[in-house]
């Protein structure tokens, strides 16, 4: 949560020269209403189950950049599609940075009617077993969005220079 998924992954595609898909944004148009009124509404449960039909469909198609909610890893299967059809990247920032991004969180459904900070470092705790399973990290704390898109760049030609290494 607001560690810059949505400016990160639409100025990475423009330089790699791919569609960008927000899931959040696709789920909200299919829906006709935003994630915080989907949550209001019908609840976590329902929105978790529209996200991973919607991330399903967005999955079929290659070249793309897609940022996903934070909440889309919680699901295995979910996790288990990102980690074997995509190089997953996990975007951090600390705490403070996360609360100023957020604003007052009135946008933010998983930050309603409760401690900001508590509910930031609680969210952050819960899933860290999963972010962790990420190909790799990027904590974009003290970067810019040129900086953070440059380091994912350099980091998928590595990985692409490893993978021609071992491909012959």
């Amino acid at each position: 949560m607001a560690v810059g998924k949505s400016a990160v992954g639409r100025n990475l595609a423009k330089r790699l020269q791919r569609r960008f898909v927000d899931l959040d944004q696709l789920i909200e148009k299919v829906e006709g209403r935003k994630v915080r009124d989907i949550f209001a509404a019908k609840g976590e449960a329902y929105f978790r189950q529209l996200e991973k039909q919607t991330l399903v469909q967005v999955l079929q198609q290659r070249g793309q950049v897609i940022a996903t909610g934070g909440g889309v890893v919680m699901d295995d299967e979910n996790l288990k599609l990102l980690r074997e059809q995509t190089t997953l990247i996990r975007l951090t920032a600390a705490v403070e940075t996360v609360l100023a991004r957020a604003g007052n969180g009135h946008k933010r459904p998983l930050l309603q009617g409760a401690d900001r900070r508590q509910r930031v470092e609680e969210l952050i705790g819960q899933r860290e077993g999963k972010y962790g399973q990420a190909h790799f990290t990027i904590d974009t704390t003290k970067l810019s969005l040129a900086q953070v898109v440059d380091e994912i760049v350099k980091r998928l030609s590595a990985q692409n220079d490893q993978h021609a290494k071992f491909d012959g």
